[in-house]
């Protein structure tokens, strides 16, 4: 007797492969049932036996409702059984998500960050004073060191003071104050402490890490 062999390559794409070819078959002869009961009574049995296959769906929030429309778009949307829920459409499934609007300081001056833009909104919530003022202030000398942090050693305070004036879309208007910024040395300097702690913890955990090691072995 021969047999003939049927590659993958020569069947019909599975929709949701995850499910494997065999469920794929039981849906599409529930698909072909011409009596109704029985397309209901099977199609349940499909979701069980789908349900036990992936188990980690039962974490998943009404994940039954998620199994009913997996059956219903492995079927090509032809299955004609009632569901528990609300059957999926084809132009539901297709229809493209609303775009994302990008953070408003993403493109303008992105080695700030977003938490900047937020306290300037925070700042212009204020009302005018010495605490506002002051927000301000802190919000400038921080906006300094980001600008040290990813561009170079030396910054002139009107930068500052016009990409501030640009996020606040104009509302907070530093450019001729005669107060000047933290220096720049002194941020730098705060960084490099910052940078050494930071090595320091590395090194001594590393050598703590070795330590335990060697000990290990000699056990």
């Amino acid at each position: 007797m021969e047999f003939e062999l049927e590659y993958n390559s020569e069947r019909p794409l599975m929709i949701i492969p995850e499910y494997g070819r065999h469920i794929q078959k039981l849906v599409n002869h529930c698909v072909a049932l011409s009596d109704k009961e029985e397309r209901n009574t099977m199609a349940k049995a499909i979701v069980d036996v789908m349900g036990n296959l992936q188990p980690h769906l039962r974490d998943v929030p009404d994940f039954k409702h998620k199994l009913w429309d997996q059956l219903f778009i492995m079927s090509g949307f032809n299955l004609d059984a009632e569901s528990p829920y609300e059957k999926p459409s084809r132009e539901e499934l297709q229809e493209k998500p609303d775009s994302l609007a990008y953070p408003k300081s993403a493109s303008r001056y992105r080695y700030y960050g977003n938490n900047i833009q937020a306290m300037i909104d925070v700042a212009l919530a204020w009302e005018e004073g010495e605490k506002r003022e002051a927000l301000v202030y802190t919000i400038a000398n921080h906006m300094k060191k980001c600008y040290l942090n990813w561009n170079k050693d030396t910054v002139d305070d009107a930068v500052i003071y016009n990409h501030l004036y640009d996020l606040s879309d104009a509302k907070i208007d530093l450019r001729n104050s005669e107060e000047a910024l933290s220096e720049s040395r002194n941020l730098l300097k705060k960084r490099s402490s910052q940078q050494g702690k930071t090595n320091s913890k590395n090194y001594k955990s590393n050598n703590r890490n070795n330590s335990s090691n060697n000990n290990n072995r000699r056990k």
